[in-house]
């Protein structure tokens, strides 16, 4: 995707349907709201994914994203909770079976549930959305700095261009990722959903938002350390207990870690539901997840011609019933 080098950016982390807090946020980063459409005079605003799911004003948010999209005032990338929705609409054949790229099972309804029940009287509504999902790239790189909701993979991204040049998929390649090990299921899991590494000794863990997981969410950027255990890795708001987090990290899993060193683009990412102030993780890398559904901060940064994160750079408003 082409983004003019001279605009200022302004990058959004995940907004799962607070369209209220999102309002707010975007008054503070000197939006108006003309004919309808949030606007700048000067900048654009980048939402990183994750715009359904889980908030009181889930169609609300979406209305007021995609009329920003359309009329040239903002971009957005795809998150895994909108590849969640079209996997969810997406029918397949499997075991000579019909059913869907995403099984319609207790687990997956609930994670969609407020979404589909603030759709439930507008279906319409919600086909047209899920044809622009369908129409989100999974990422941008704009040169100077990139986008993506979870990972950069640079090598699964190679092969996506090479099929897809703009990092937008087709309702073939949503169908494609029903086959585990696909290069659909490869892209979807890693960029949109990360690194995902297993619980040692088959634990398993209840997180924050109630799920049974035996499985983390890692960081996807090497550690220089000489030995990595399971809590140099960790990067989610659930802790792994004590008696773990010393222990050192398989090697198959340490090969799983793509890296992005400090030579790299600036990188934006969302997802993984953090804590605390904002701030970089590294002078290039910057996550704008800090939990707004959860009651924690709708995060942007205001990207102008820097070529190192800077910490001034990050608003942000605290999250709004």
């Amino acid at each position: 995707m082409w983004l003019d080098p001279l605009r200022g950016y302004d990058l959004i982390g995940d907004v799962h349907g607070c369209a209220q807090t999102l309002e707010h946020l975007l008054e503070l980063l000197g939006y108006q709201k003309h004919a309808g459409v949030w606007q700048h005079k000067k900048r654009q605003a980048i939402f990183l994914g994750d715009i359904i799911d889980r908030g009181p004003q889930i169609r609300e948010a979406l209305h007021l994203v995609h009329a920003m999209v359309d009329a040239g005032h903002a971009h957005c990338i795809m998150g895994n909770h909108e590849y969640y929705a079209l996997a969810w609409s997406t029918s397949i054949v499997r075991e000579g079976k019909h059913t869907y790229v995403r099984e319609h099972n207790k687990r997956h309804e609930r994670l969609q549930r407020e979404t589909l029940e603030q759709f439930a009287q507008h279906p319409q509504d919600w086909k047209d959305f899920n044809r622009w999902f369908l129409d989100l790239p999974l990422l941008i790189d704009a040169q100077r700095f990139r986008a993506v909701h979870a990972c950069w993979d640079q090598r699964l991204i190679r092969s996506l261009r090479e099929q897809f040049p703009d990092a937008r998929v087709d309702i073939e390649f949503i169908r494609q990722s029903a086959h585990v090990g696909s290069l659909a299921d490869q892209t979807f899991n890693r960029l949109l959903r990360g690194v995902n590494l297993p619980l040692p000794y088959g634990m398993s863990q209840i997180s924050q938002d109630g799920y049974q997981r035996t499985s983390f969410r890692s960081k996807f950027w090497h550690e220089n350390l000489p030995v990595l255990t399971y809590g140099d890795v960790v990067f989610q708001p659930d802790a792994l207990p004590e008696h773990i987090t010393q222990k050192p990290l398989p090697a198959q899993y340490i090969r799983q870690i793509t890296g992005y060193d400090e030579q790299q683009p600036l990188l934006f990412v969302g997802h993984y539901w953090r804590q605390g102030q904002p701030n970089l993780i590294r002078p290039n890398l910057a996550c704008l997840d800090y939990s707004a559904v959860n009651g924690g901060k709708l995060v942007a940064y205001r990207l102008g011609q820097e070529r190192h994160l800077l910490p001034a750079h990050f608003v942000w408003v605290d999250a709004q019933e």
